[in-house]
């Protein structure tokens, strides 16, 4: 996935799970310790650069696993 791609994921898995990007955040710094600034959190969608760890954390919020499956 490139930039876009993994930003547009995780902010379509973000309303999916009918939350915004604000309330992400505020659990995120709440519960982990994250910064509490939006716009640090939309600038590392931005970049491309959201680390495994942090994309757990984000899944776990939203009530996602996230699954590692053998391909075919």
């Amino acid at each position: 996935m490139n930039k876009e791609e993994v930003r547009n994921f995780v902010k379509a898995r973000i309303l999916e799970a009918g939350y915004t990007m604000s309330e992400v955040v505020d659990v995120l710094s709440t519960d982990y310790g994250w910064s509490d600034s939006l716009s640090n959190f939309s600038a590392k969608l931005g970049r491309g650069s959201l680390r495994y760890s942090e994309a757990v954390k984000i899944a776990n919020i939203l009530g996602y696993d996230i699954i590692w499956q053998k391909r075919r």
